[in-house]
């Protein structure tokens, strides 16, 4: 059981960690480099700051993954025979998966930007009159990435929520006796 809270706790938490850092950095970071006088300092900085908080990103989804884990494997019974349980983690598996790579697309796509800071930029994700073809490209999808990949985060904690409310011992009891 304290392996099981420690677990829960940790999964909880690194979610935050993810929805948390990426939309501070949309609205802070970005909305604050932005303010920089040079315009090759806007992505530079943007990008600087980014991989400063790549490092906790990723060291936050690990352990994600690895109380994830943990939590399915203390789970494995419930999870095979209380209704709905086994659907419920696989949905909210493949909403993981697809939240990381879209997470790991968005830092290749903050790699590609910070290669072409020297063009500069009206800010982290708005290219300046002129850009090249592939900083525009590059901007205009971590704009939006900037926004999605909090989503995912977000219906990740969700998912968590009602996981943890299924074993509420009534809903234990209601899913395994369910005809």
């Amino acid at each position: 059981m304290a392996g099981n809270l420690l677990a829960r706790s940790v999964h909880d938490l690194s979610a935050a960690a993810w929805f948390g850092g990426f939309l501070m950095g949309a609205v802070g970071l970005n909305g604050a480099t932005a303010q920089a006088k040079d315009p090759s300092e806007r992505t530079r900085l943007s990008s600087l700051g980014w991989m400063k908080w790549g490092r906790i990103q990723t060291t936050a989804f690990a352990t994600h993954l690895l109380a994830d884990a943990a939590i399915a494997w203390d789970n494995k019974e419930r999870i095979k025979k209380q209704d709905d349980v086994a659907k419920d983690t696989i949905y909210k598996t493949a909403v993981t998966v697809v939240g990381a790579l879209v997470t790991l697309y968005s830092a290749a796509l903050g790699k590609k930007v910070e290669k072409m800071a020297d063009e500069g930029a009206e800010g982290a994700t708005e290219p300046k009159p002129g850009a090249s073809e592939k900083l525009k490209s590059a901007q205009k999808q971590l704009k939006a990435l900037q926004w999605i990949v909090p989503v995912f985060a977000g219906w990740v904690i969700v998912l968590g929520a009602k996981h943890g409310e299924m074993q509420r011992p009534t809903n234990v009891l209601k899913g395994l006796f369910k005809s």
